[in-house]
């Protein structure tokens, strides 16, 4: 789940029936402990609780410090051991989070700067972004956010160490574009420029001098254009439709999680909708919690937009919402709520 391994029906069986002995309370220690730092109730555990709070709290050591801590707090057999290193891991992810909206930041910063040069222009077929004060083990994160917001392929770098002339870079692709092979048309025809590369379609890491930068930017840019030929890159978006608003209810949540566990090459179900925003305010410092009513005038019901903040809400009209249908347990509450993943203006 955490490392988007396809769902078949092999592995279904197998995270299914792994979720249900987490739930009756037969995860190892530190998995336990992980869930509870991350504050997930392990009675009611479902797959996404593994992919944003277990691991991004175990990658955070590997990112930043040593991964052999997360290791330790996944082999501990001693509850307090496993609960003291998860804590050091929740610790590193709050410092990962930390740098990665400062990166992120300045990336989208040097991203309106060449939107600025090019006036009316389109922004060309794929980006390289770099700064020597970026961290090598943060810019996969940032080229996957930078990736979605501009809906480019995406290049971001980072010294390999602190002041070092060699650059780790850590490439985000968009679907109809194989930015593995990409690279290795880079590499056929620039024998050299990359020290190292390899990926697959989505993601690929490569290293290079520094001096080589702009001479690969070029390269890459070629390559692009050649993979595309003439094709332009148009955001796509599939969702399962529109849900009546007397149906956005606990029951069909319950039974949507119920269905589950949900993952690579088998999604959760997306929806679509428009909404009345009656309530909004900002919680753990980076989400906005809403309060929300279709506009067929149904009961109101709790939203949560992860990584969103007011001043992304539309200016006025209603709001429009991909979203998933989720159970919310809270202080021994079960309620229905919306988590949305992308919200523009209904007007």
């Amino acid at each position: 789940i955490a490392d988007l391994v396809p769902l078949d029906h092999n592995n279904r069986i197998l995270a299914r029936q792994g979720l249900e002995r987490i739930r009756r309370g037969n995860g190892n220690p530190g998995l336990l402990a992980l869930l509870r730092v991350g504050k997930r109730d392990y009675r009611h555990v479902v797959a996404n609780d593994l992919g944003f709070a277990v691991a991004p709290r175990l990658n955070a050591a590997g990112r930043l410090e040593d991964m052999s801590v997360g290791i330790r707090c996944l082999l501990a057999d001693d509850p307090d051991e496993a609960g003291e290193l998860a804590g050091q891991l929740d610790e590193l992810n709050h410092s990962r989070r930390s740098m990665q909206r400062t990166m992120q930041d300045e990336a989208m910063a040097k991203v309106r700067a060449v939107l600025d040069e090019l006036r009316d222009r389109d922004l060309p077929d794929c980006l390289c972004l770099h700064d020597p004060d970026w961290h090598q083990g943060i810019v996969g994160l940032v080229a996957s956010r930078i990736k979605d917001a501009i809906h480019r392929p995406v290049v971001v770098f980072a010294p390999e160490s602190e002041g070092a002339s060699v650059l780790k870079g850590s490439a985000r692709s968009v679907r109809g574009l194989h930015i593995r092979d990409a690279l290795a048309y880079v590499d056929a025809r620039n024998p050299g420029m990359m020290s190292a590369f390899g990926g697959h379609a989505m993601a690929a890491g490569l290293t290079l001098a520094q001096d080589r930068l702009p001479s690969f930017e070029r390269a890459l840019e070629e390559a692009v254009r050649v993979f595309l030929d003439g094709r332009g890159l148009q955001a796509e978006i599939m969702t399962d439709g529109e849900i009546p608003g007397p149906d956005i209810n606990l029951e069909l949540a319950g039974r949507l999680r119920d269905l589950g566990p949900w993952g690579q090459q088998f999604p959760e179900p997306v929806f679509e909708g428009a909404f009345e925003v009656l309530d909004h305010r900002v919680v753990g410092g980076a989400h906005l919690k809403m309060v929300v009513r279709p506009l067929d005038g149904h009961e109101p019901v709790d939203a949560i937009a992860f990584g969103r903040l007011p001043e992304d809400l539309p200016a006025s009209g209603a709001l429009r919402a991909l979203y998933r249908l989720d159970v919310n347990h809270f202080r021994g509450e079960r309620s229905c709520q919306l988590v949305v993943e992308r919200f523009v203006s209904g007007d």
